[in-house]
């Protein structure tokens, strides 16, 4: 956790932007019958039967600092799928970088061996060279600020039915496009001192 920590307290380097990358899923539900839309004393109603779809998944990067953020919608959440994710953050977007810090999560598919899946030795260690990889400790995955953004993803865009991939991807698009042209920064205030104070339960007791 003290390492989490550590690196959201480092000052901002644009040459070694912090990254924090997650998933969801998203469900793709239908309505079989029309909305009824809400009118004055009514709110809006709509059948409780719907037509599945499949679902998405949705890789989201996000750059706290730089009040930036990315989603790219697949339609699995292979390690393969992670590393393709990851060869797009280090060559497209940024490229300039001399090391992007990466915060993931302690998933299965979150490994350096993904990109050995997916790409030849020396391509998966050039794509890995560029990376500076910090993992969120065991059931400590809310320390990964990605999970913030993803949050407000679900609130504000994915909490409705969504009925097809194509849909998905345009509104999920939109979604960044607004949020990214607000430049919406997060502000990280747990430090390692009040980590100290306020979960004493992590620390051994040195009399």
């Amino acid at each position: 956790m003290e390492d989490i920590l550590a690196v959201y307290a480092r000052p901002f380097d644009a040459r070694r932007p912090l990254v924090c990358f997650d998933e969801a899923g998203k469900d793709l539900k239908a309505h079989t019958r029309p909305p009824q839309p809400g009118v004055p004393g009514r709110a809006g109603r709509y059948d409780s039967h719907y037509a599945r779809d499949g679902s998405r998944n949705l890789f989201l990067a996000c750059a706290p600092h730089l009040g930036w953020r990315q989603i790219t919608v697949t339609a699995h959440r292979t390690a393969i799928d992670f590393a393709q994710a990851l060869r797009t953050l280090v060559d497209q977007t940024f490229p300039a970088a001399v090391r992007i810090v990466l915060v993931t999560d302690n998933l299965n598919t979150h490994r350096p061996a993904a990109l050995y899946q997916a790409f030849p030795a020396a391509e998966a260690w050039r794509i890995l060279e560029r990376l500076e990889w910090h993992y969120t400790p065991t059931h400590g995955s809310w320390l990964n600020m990605a999970e913030l953004e993803l949050s407000v993803l679900a609130r504000q865009c994915l909490d409705r039915r969504i009925p097809d991939a194509a849909t998905l991807e345009a509104e999920v698009a939109a979604w960044v496009q607004q949020r990214n042209a607000e430049r919406l920064t997060t502000a990280w205030h747990f430090t390692k001192e009040a980590a100290r104070t306020r979960l004493p339960g992590l620390y051994p007791c040195h009399e």
